[in-house]
């Protein structure tokens, strides 16, 4: 049914009004929800692990890598030639200085030494009836019944004759030498390789390389140091903080193997090179190291050509600082640590750092002192000036897990302010 024309204008002027009424209390809703919500709550003021620096005495070091090479090495050589027959030695074995080696075919040598000193019994034949034809000669001389000239035939006859004795002789011991050098005997004790000839072969004289023989104790271990380091240790030579090596004075060096941790092995330094190599800023160090056999019927443990690690201290102990790796950062290159002020706010500390000490520290040589608090955890989440809440535990060791509990675990006091 259609709706008479002046009720129809009436719902027209009253329409904004319901409009405005409804407006208003859907706001009213709307902000009574709101009231209700929970308010957000404050962030907790975080937990961050915090240790003294570890001090105690420290012997600077630098460490390099290098190769271990034997006091001697001679590789063994015929000097006669002739036929292998004998090679008496077993491969890979230790040998003493002149054990036989090897045998070169000596009758040949035996037939020429035994001629040699045939020879000398001829020669020595001729000087008995040189002699006594020089003695008839100068009695007929003295009676008046010979001539000066025959006395002095007589006297070269007879010089001749014991100057091809003497020659005679250096034969003998020539052809002696040819005869011994049949016998190929080791010139050092040490460790013999393999057969590079083996029996029945041709050798020539002081040619065919037969075997090597290398030293074994002690062992020489080469490395190369930088230039830098170089020019640190003479200065503090110079500055008397290092004696130089000699006078009485060694400087001790230590390795490592490959399979070792540390270096458990304790030499001296015996020789610096003259010059450095200019294409590397390197010279040329040596150190010697013993190599026993460590027990019987055992095996020694360096060989000549093994990759060693060289630790070469420097200087005198000295008190020095140290912290865990894992409490430094880097900034463009540069460490720094996070130091935890007596107003619980974080500091940014520029430290220098050192080497690494035995029980997995760090030394810092600049930057810290005895008494400050380092973050010692939750590096990644701190930044300057932050507010903390510190705990305070000893210096971590490396590899023990990293100390970053949350708050309600632990509610250790906040350095003393100071």
């Amino acid at each position: 049914m259609a709706l008479p024309l002046h009720m129809l204008a009436g719902m027209i002027q009253k329409a904004p009004i319901v409009a405005a009424m409804l407006l208003a209390v859907l706001a009213l809703a709307g902000g009574c929800r709101r009231s209700n919500a929970p308010l957000p709550q404050e962030t907790a003021t975080p937990v961050v692990p915090v240790s003294h620096p570890v001090q105690h005495d420290f012997t600077d070091y630098v460490e390099y890598t290098g190769r271990a090479d034997a006091v001697q090495s001679v590789g063994i050589r015929a000097r006669v030639t002739g036929y292998l027959t004998k090679a008496p030695f077993q491969e890979g074995a230790e040998v003493e200085k002149d054990d036989l080696l090897f045998e070169v075919d000596p009758r040949p040598y035996k037939a020429q030494f035994d001629q040699a000193v045939a020879q000398v019994s001829v020669n020595e034949a001729s000087f008995k009836f040189s002699q006594a034809s020089y003695n008839r000669a100068k009695e007929a001389f003295d009676k008046r019944a010979g001539s000066k000239q025959d006395v002095d035939q007589a006297k070269a006859a007879m010089d001749e004759a014991s100057a091809r004795i003497e020659g005679a002789k250096a034969n003998v011991k020539l052809y002696q030498l040819n005869l011994d050098y049949t016998q190929v005997r080791s010139p050092i004790k040490g460790h013999v390789s393999r057969y590079y000839y083996t029996v029945g072969n041709l050798v020539n004289q002081d040619q065919t390389l037969l075997t090597t023989v290398v030293s074994v104790d002690p062992i020489y271990a080469y490395f190369d140091m930088d230039e830098r380091t170089l020019l640190k240790i003479r200065d503090a030579i110079n500055q008397g903080k290092i004696k130089p090596r000699g006078q009485g004075n060694e400087i001790p060096v230590l390795m490592g193997l490959e399979n070792e941790d540390g270096y458990p092995h304790q030499g001296v330094l015996n020789f610096v090179n003259n010059i450095v190599n200019p294409s590397t800023g390197t010279i040329a160090i040596r150190g010697v190291f013993a190599n026993p056999i460590p027990v019987p019927n055992g095996r020694r443990l360096l060989s000549p050509g093994m990759f060693v690690r060289i630790r070469l201290p420097i200087g005198q102990p000295h008190p020095a600082l140290f912290v865990v790796d894992r409490a430094l950062a880097s900034d463009q290159g540069l460490k720094f640590v996070y130091v935890v002020g007596a107003d619980n706010k974080i500091e940014y500390r520029r430290v220098k750092t050192g080497a690494l000490s035995d029980d997995g520290l760090r030394v810092i040589e600049d930057g810290l002192k005895a008494d400050d608090w380092v973050a010692v955890g939750s590096i990644q989440q701190l930044r300057a000036k932050m507010i903390v809440e510190p705990e305070r535990t000893a210096m971590p060791t490396p590899g023990a897990p990293t100390p970053n509990r949350p708050a309600e675990e632990s509610k250790a006091p906040a350095p003393p302010k100071k």
